[in-house]
């Protein structure tokens, strides 16, 4: 056996020489040594190469990782665990409302309490390995770094349920590989602190699922299983759970509703029904399913389990939802700021500080469950909605067109929009509002967001109010409604009342606001325009107001814009004895464990003393109580009876309408208008209710609904109290001194209100002189001593020269509108001087038309009045006020002079002649008897016609007395701003204008 055996190696290593000593074999080895070499060099290199790569990997992931700090197990448990329960809303008295408006509704959960099936569905779709990993899974990673790299079409992702709740809770959704690289770090951190069924819980209660059936986009899976199918998550079944686990990859392509909670269309519901499909396949795949779960699963009809028809808070309280959000997270910013030390000053004036907050805020809000109770009484609430709908006088609503994002042209309504506050005075909670007419036409809250020309609710707040603290006026005290020019920044400043024809001369102040006149406002204002008196509007409350807004037009509400709360809440002020008490719709808000994190706490602030504030009150009480009131018809519809005051506001061209009123306990503003301030509320007169009527209207149903449903907050019977300091002084009625005997005799003696400390009538009057005047185109001059008598009036009353500059000051105007014919005081003679010429006038031209004769007027412009003459003998005098005629009384040639105010004649006139009649024939002789017959008229004429007089033949055209100047003043009084309806137009609206282009 042996020998075999070598004898066989023998032969082997003759075989082996014989291939090996061939020449190609030689070349072969070389050649297969020389790649054995290379493949042990390039081993090298390849495993040198990965080591670098390695830890250039290691270091690149190292800088990215630099900046994050490491965190603590309380901090990152404090931001996982930062999912709860989504804020709620409260009416007042603890009256539930509803969720906050958030973009993800969320309600938590336990691990208990969902499906098992769910559980797996998630696992199946979203972390297969999910029990075996410690936090990632490296080759799921370098797949998608692979992925990412390579650009490849094919994203499969990588991160496991860990990653991500981290990206959700803790960091964002960034792309970047900063990003992801913190992500894996501290999901493998967070893997050290949580078990398995804490991270699942966690996830499941973060997670988003898109939309719910109300619109609403949801979190986490209990919130997902009520709002699409209507069960809890412990309840769903295979394709139920398969259909939401599907969600979290694509949640607004794959949720079953349109962000109005209306289920999608056939194609709308594909994308979600075929992401099922995959959930349900990869159960089946990883085991979770069998075969016949899967087949059954597929031909379950889901479509018809999803939920229709849920409401949310927002639909059902639109207006009121959103500004408890917004008030709410502005609330937050305050309490988080003070947690961290900020001060409010240091926050309002640091914008990147105020935006960080306002986003923290924001989160909080939206993510820690708290509970907000707000201030809105919901009886009140829903009651005054009902009444602003069933309102039909709004007026017309106009069409606009516009262009939409795709470039198309569309139309849109602008309905006539209204804004009202109901405020408790004392508290200053808001205890109902009217955002709008609709939300879903227009979603801006009228009510507090809207801030538009406050028209001539600002006369009491910047004009009379600051004139009593100011010592300038009592309730009573005379003001002058004269028209005036003025220079304003080099512009002709020619303001007018609402009606613009009208003047009432001296007047009350009272009349004034309650009537609501400009001129008056703006002359008390320009008297005290150097106290400041823009800083009472700064101080109630006007959030857009500064010290730059006082200028002269500001009197009328020129440049002075609010928003309906605030304009409300100004008044408030004056009901509370000039404290004033800032808004508030939250009363409190609690965390979720019933902490209570903030409380609102009432704090006066003084802006007007009592005595000033409740003078004014009183002068605006008659704005409702008194005939000529602006607000007359909206008291006038009341079903109850109140101690109300209050103001209306009518801006430039009608554009905005008010009216705010208040009694001891509770305020109500009204505003009416169009979103465009373009357009004006008094077009299409013929259709509609003119807007003073409207919002007189309109204010008064609010108020009526208020009486039905809470009328212990109105408080009916309340009456305001005159504080101490308020006195009742009489008062010479033109001058606001104190009465002197002439003014006394006179008749002019008035009594009102002031205050003792500040203004009370204690100067003499020394205003009353003599009122002889003349008339010079229709205006009264004083009359000169060498005015010729005839052309003289008056004689009794009149006012001193010293007078009429100190009432016309600083403006001046016409000192003849004083004292118009309509005036109360038209007994009263003011008169300006005339600065005559030296020059003698115009004559004029005459004409005759049967035995009327007329002449033309004198081109001079300081003429008083005419002399008539017959032959040279003067027959009537005729005040330049009266109509240029005469009546003849008998034949003769007359002719006409222009008399000016010194008694310089004109020229004649051409001359115009009556003729005397011609004789009759003589008659025949008769017996002697008949001799005794009259004689012939033309004889007996000319015996009658003696050598004429002007005393004694005319004497009622020799001096006549001179006719009042038929002038606009002195029409009779315009009605005040509080129209009848259109059937009814003897009251035209005289609410004031806004602003210097309206008054003019």
């Amino acid at each position: 056996m042996q020998d075999k055996f070598r004898r066989w190696l023998v032969k082997a290593e003759e075989t082996t020489d014989r291939w090996t000593s061939h020449k190609w074999f030689r070349r072969f080895k070389i050649t297969t040594g020389v790649i054995w070499n290379l493949a042990i060099i390039l081993a090298i290199i390849l495993v040198a190469g990965g080591v670098f790569a390695a830890s250039a990997g290691a270091g690149y992931f190292a800088s990215l990782v630099d900046e994050e700090q490491l965190r603590t197990e309380e901090e990152m448990l404090s931001d996982i665990y930062s999912y709860e329960e989504t804020s709620q809303l409260y009416f007042a008295d603890n009256t539930y409302l509803g969720k906050l408006q958030t973009d993800l509704d969320r309600e938590e959960t336990t691990l208990e309490d969902v499906s098992d099936v769910a559980i797996d569905a998630v696992l199946a779709t979203e972390d297969e390995y999910f029990f075996e990993h410690e936090g990632i899974v490296p080759k799921a990673i370098m797949r998608g770094l692979f992925q990412d790299v390579s650009n490849s079409d094919s994203q499969s992702g990588g991160s496991t349920l860990t990653q991500q709740l981290i990206k959700n809770q803790i960091l964002t959704n960034e792309v970047s590989y900063e990003r992801k690289a913190k992500e894996i770090l501290l999901a493998m951190r967070l893997e050290k602190f949580m078990n398995k069924e804490d991270i699942m819980e966690a996830y499941l209660n973060i997670i988003p699922y898109g939309r719910n059936s109300a619109g609403t986009n949801i979190a986490g899976i209990e919130t997902a299983a009520k709002g699409i199918f209507d069960v809890p998550a412990s309840e769903l079944n295979l394709p139920q759970a398969a259909f939401i686990a599907g969600i979290p990859k694509a949640p607004f392509s794959y949720t079953p509703y349109t962000n109005r909670g209306k289920l999608k269309d056939e194609a709308g519901l594909e994308p979600g029904l075929n992401r099922m499909k995959t959930v349900l396949y990869r159960m089946l795949e990883t085991g979770y399913i069998t075969e016949a779960e899967y087949e059954e699963a597929l031909a379950y009809d889901i479509v018809s389990s999803f939920r229709t028809g849920e409401t949310r808070s927002y639909d059902d309280y639109p207006f009121v939802t959103a500004e408890l959000e917004k008030r709410a997270t502005r609330i937050i910013m305050d309490v988080l700021a003070e947690q961290n030390g900020v001060d409010p000053e240091t926050l309002n004036q640091d914008q990147n500080l105020y935006e960080e907050y306002a986003i923290l805020a924001d989160r909080a809000v939206r993510s820690n469950g708290y509970r907000i109770h707000s201030s809105i009484n919901k009886e009140l609430y829903i009651a005054q909605e009902k009444t602003q709908k069933a309102y039909q006088g709004y007026g017309t609503t106009l069409s606009e067109d516009y262009i939409d994002e795709d470039g198309e042209t569309q139309t849109r309504q602008l309905p006539v929009q209204v804004g009202s506050v109901t405020l408790e005075n004392d508290t200053g909670r808001i205890l109902s509002f009217i955002g709008g007419r609709d939300h879903e036409i227009e979603n801006l809250n009228h009510a507090t967001q809207a801030y538009r020309s406050i028209g001539s609710t600002v006369k009491p707040l910047l004009v009379y109010g600051p004139a009593l603290e100011n010592g300038v006026i009592g309730a009573g005290s005379p003001v002058v409604d004269v028209k005036f020019t003025m220079n304003d920044n080099g512009n002709t400043y020619e303001p007018t009342n609402f009606i613009p024809t009208s003047e009432q001369g001296i007047m009350p102040a009272r009349d004034a606001l309650a009537q609501s006149q400009n001129l008056p406002a703006l002359r008390l204002f320009a008297q005290m325009r150097d106290e400041m008196p823009i800083q009472y509007m700064i101080d109630n409350g006007f959030s857009r107001v500064d010290e730059n807004d006082s200028v002269v037009s500001a009197a009328l509400g020129g440049g002075i814009e609010g928003s309906v709360e605030e304009v409300a809440n100004a008044y408030a002020t004056l009901a509370n004895g000039g404290k004033h008490m800032e808004t508030t719709m939250i009363d409190k808000i609690e965390d979720a464990d019933g902490n209570v994190i903030y409380e609102h706490e009432t704090e006066a602030k003084d802006v007007f003393t009592p005595q000033a504030s409740y003078v004014l009150t009183d002068m605006l009480r008659d704005v409702f109580k008194t005939d000529r009131g602006t607000a007359n018809r909206a008291n006038g519809m009341l079903k109850f009876n109140a101690d109300f005051a209050g103001k209306t506001g009518t801006t430039q061209q009608t554009r905005d309408v008010w009216l705010v009123g208040y009694n001891p306990n509770i305020t109500m503003g009204v505003w009416l208008g169009y979103d465009k301030e373009k357009y004006s509320l008094d077009n299409f007169r013929n259709q509609n209710l003119q807007p003073s009527v409207r919002v007189n209207q309109l204010w008064a149903n609010l108020m009526n609904t208020t009486y039905d449903v809470a009328p212990d907050a109105i408080g009916s019977g309340d009456k305001f109290q005159e504080p101490e300091g308020v006195v009742t002084r009489s008062f010479c009625g033109i001058s606001g001194y104190a009465p002197s005997e002439a003014c006394k005799k006179a008749g002019l003696v008035r009594s009102d209100l002031f205050i003792a400390d500040i203004m009370t009538p204690k100067d003499g009057d020394d205003s009353l002189s003599s009122g002889s005047y003349t008339t010079i185109n229709g205006k009264r001059y004083a009359a000169l001593s060498n005015t010729p008598s005839e052309f003289v009036s008056g004689g009794g009353l009149g006012v001193s020269e010293e007078y009429v500059d100190r009432m016309l000051a600083p403006f001046g105007g016409d000192a003849s509108k004083l004292f118009p014919g309509n005036s109360r005081f038209s007994n009263v003679v003011s008169s300006a001087k005339f600065d005559a010429d030296s020059a003698a006038p115009a004559p004029v031209g005459t004409s005759i038309n049967g035995r009327t004769i007329t002449w033309s007027d004198s081109a001079s412009n300081d003429v008083v009045g005419y002399r008539v003459f017959r032959g040279g003998s003067r027959v009537a005098s005729v005040s330049e006020s009266s109509s240029n005629s005469y009546s003849a009384s008998g034949p003769g040639t007359y002719t006409v002079v222009a008399v000016d105010i010194t008694g310089r004649q004109s020229s004649a006139s051409n001359g115009v002649t009556i003729e005397a009649p011609k004789p009759e024939p003589k008659p025949e002789p008769k017996s002697e008897p008949e001799k005794e017959e009259a004689p012939a008229p033309s004889q007996e004429t000319e015996r009658q016609e003696p050598e004429e007089k002007p005393a004694e033949e005319e004497p009622e055209e020799e001096t006549p007395a001179p006719e009042e100047p038929e002038e606009e003043e002195e029409a009779p009084p315009e009605e005040p701003e509080e129209p009848e309806e259109p059937e009814e137009p003897t009251e035209p609206d005289t609410e004031a204008p806004e602003s210097e282009e309206d008054a003019a």
